[in-house]
């Protein structure tokens, strides 16, 4: 009889442990998708600000600058995630450049939200051609790794790369963390350089800075929709660019006076790059 109790206490106990560990289950499935539906959500909202960010762009195009500044990219570009157009990666770097010179800075952001290499060929390169700008930037390259094709990729890349002015500054890709994204970034970034060298172009480290930054990231350095940075992280790629971008401007404008290089130490104003507030 005892035993029968004992088999019975312990089937109890199973079944309750059992009970217990679906409980958990479900209730980590429902926290996830309600995790993923947040996202969702949030990644909406985003894009309520893809036309609010591209008329900020062409806006400040129509102002008249002493340096012309001319940007090719992405959503990255277009400074999606960031409290405001300006505080994007892009702005940041209008902004050091005007401190830098003292002089006013025309920008020109041919960047389009979603852009891979062979739609910034097709969309951004045609109006970039028709300019004669005095700073260049490209970062490219992110939305390709989605439907990732290292022929198609790399074939693009030279063909960017080849129309670009010798004093151009192209990013290679930002680090993605997680290793089955990794190891594309990884061909992509080795196609990047070596194309880059061959044309002359000097490289923003752009994966090895966000790399430094960790996993940790993930949770101070990127926006709600967990895919574009935020203020915080748009200045990291910032920084990326800085040393070259600051190189390169004291070289060919001799005048210039060289301030810290540090995204940080040159706050974005909407009207400091000569634009719209």
């Amino acid at each position: 009889m005892g035993s029968v109790k004992h088999a019975l206490r312990a089937a109890a106990v199973t079944a309750g442990t059992v009970v217990s560990a679906a409980g958990i289950g479900m209730s980590a499935t429902f926290g996830y998708k309600r995790f993923r539906r947040r996202i969702a959500d949030n990644a909406l909202v985003l894009n309520e600000t893809l036309p609010i960010n591209s008329k900020w762009w062409r806006d400040l195009a129509k102002s008249n600058g002493e340096l012309l500044y001319v940007a090719i990219g992405d959503s990255a570009a277009q400074g999606i995630g960031a409290s405001a157009p300006h505080r994007g990666y892009v702005g940041l770097l209008a902004e050091h450049i005007r401190q830098q010179t003292g002089r006013t800075v025309r920008v020109i952001n041919l960047s389009v939200s979603g852009a891979t290499v062979g739609l910034a060929i097709r969309d951004q390169l045609p109006r970039f051609l028709k300019l004669k700008p005095d700073i260049v930037t490209v970062a490219i390259g992110a939305n390709d790794i989605a439907l990732w094709d290292p022929a198609t990729f790399e074939t693009g890349i030279r063909h960017l790369f080849a129309t670009l002015p010798s004093f151009a500054i192209v990013a290679d890709l930002p680090c993605f963390h997680f290793p089955h994204n990794e190891r594309k970034v990884a061909v992509a970034n080795r196609i990047v350089r070596q194309v880059a060298a061959e044309q002359r172009l000097a490289v923003a480290p752009l994966h090895e800075i966000t790399k430094r930054q960790g996993l940790r990231s993930v949770a101070t350095q990127v926006a709600n929709d967990m895919f574009h940075p935020n203020d915080r992280g748009y200045r990291v790629w910032a920084d990326a660019f800085l040393p070259d971008v600051s190189e390169d401007v004291a070289r060919r404008f001799p005048h210039a006076a060289i301030v810290p290089e540090s995204a940080q130490a040159a706050p974005a104003a909407a009207g400091g790059v000569g634009g719209p507030g």
